[in-house]
């Protein structure tokens, strides 16, 4: 069976890593892995396929940045070309960025069958580009693998045949697991990159800040009253903040990360900005964090198993287990919840959580049995270049 997965940015290539180490241990998969280039650069692309072991792509499509609309339309194109000469005998996506929505429309334009993993997520908000990118994907795609029950029950209400939905665990936690040995032997309080030159000793605790969706990121007002809260936080404990490339481009934009706006980063207080981490290294530190604030959803899942208290800086997740079951509290843009969440944990009255049924680390050897037992072979001998919809 010849299985093709497509990848593009941070997030896929966390879940993509399991999912290939399974696939290498059957004889009777033959694995391709296609890198559509949404993130191209070190940190966001090239450490973490050294880190977590992935196979060097075979195809790399070479996108690069750009507007939704551009970069599907160039990933659709070039990846028509790949599909169309691998006849690969199904597609497998991870997630629920760009990469995934351009490979789902190619793959089911030329007949190809799709393999949705993380399926039936939602948020329930349109205005987020990732829900759109997830409904349209578990619309045309054939195998359905969702990560919690959420997910099959919002699949179910849509309208997608239970015959096609699979409740299988979580491929990041698969991940998380297999890494978190490794990741712990690093010593973290000992980099100068993370912490500076003026930290001379261990500080007893931190919280660690991720930010980086267009709704948190991209309104001035939002942004700046998030980084207001912030600086109050980095009053009581010291905050480690890895930018991602567009909220430092947004920070820039209002002149908050300028040194004379920064507060003093020093063993007890302040804000300190570093560049995005390798996969290791920022597990390490969000193992170690007394709280993290972010509005990542993968940050949410991980934090839940870690038993690490999470603050989600958006007005909803679509990953509601991690609210029922795990650590994290959706605050909201309100930066005076976040800041009274932040003091609670603070006062150690942190969220306690578990881990959700199914995050044991067998998600993916789950999803590629199912995908052994069911997918048909030799089935995409009609493909047409040609073809511009379903006959």
């Amino acid at each position: 069976m010849k299985v093709l997965s497509v990848v593009g940015a941070r997030p896929n290539f966390v879940k993509i890593a399991a999912l290939m180490a399974e696939m290498r241990k059957h004889a009777g998969i033959q694995p391709l892995l296609v890198h559509t280039g949404q993130h191209y650069d070190l940190e966001m692309s090239d450490f973490f396929f050294q880190e977590l072991g992935i196979p060097q792509p075979d195809i790399n499509l070479g996108v690069g940045s750009a507007s939704a609309a551009c970069q599907v339309a160039q990933i659709m194109e070039r990846l028509e070309h790949v599909l169309v000469a691998e006849r690969p005998d199904i597609v497998v996506l991870v997630g629920d960025v760009n990469s995934t929505l351009a490979g789902a429309l190619t793959a089911v334009k030329l007949g190809i069958r799709v393999a949705h993993v993380e399926a039936g997520l939602r948020c329930f908000d349109r205005t987020m580009p990732e829900e759109i990118n997830r409904v349209v994907t578990d619309a045309v795609a054939d195998f359905l693998f969702a990560s919690e029950p959420s997910g099959v029950e919002n699949l179910m209400k849509e309208g997608r045949p239970a015959s096609q939905v699979f409740l299988v665990g979580n491929v990041m936690i698969d991940t998380l697991k297999s890494c978190l040995a490794r990741a712990q032997q690093l010593e973290m309080f000992a980099d100068p990159e993370i912490w500076g030159e003026d930290i001379w000793d261990r500080p007893a605790r931190f919280a660690l800040v991720t930010l980086h969706r267009p709704s948190t990121v991209d309104n001035a007002s939002v942004l700046r009253n998030v980084w207001q809260a912030l600086e109050e936080i980095g009053k009581v404990i010291p905050i480690v903040f890895p930018v991602h490339p567009r909220t430092r481009n947004r920070l820039r934009d209002l002149r908050l990360d300028l040194p004379e706006t920064k507060p003093s980063f020093t063993h007890s207080r302040g804000i300190r900005l570093i560049s995005p981490l390798s996969y290791l290294r920022f597990l390490r530190l969000e193992s170690l964090a007394t709280l993290v604030i972010t509005d990542s959803g993968g940050i949410q899942e991980e934090t839940t198993v870690l038993g690490v208290p999470c603050l989600t800086v958006r007005e909803n997740t679509e990953r509601p287990i991690t609210v029922t079951e795990g650590t994290n509290t959706v605050v909201g843009l309100d930066p005076e919840r976040l800041k009274e969440e932040a003091h609670q944990i603070l006062r150690g009255n942190g969220k306690q959580g578990r881990a959700p049924a199914l995050w044991d680390g067998q998600a993916a050897h789950r999803i590629v049995g199912i995908l052994e037992q069911q997918v048909p072979l030799g089935s995409v001998g009609e493909i047409q270049t040609n073809r511009s919809a379903p006959e």
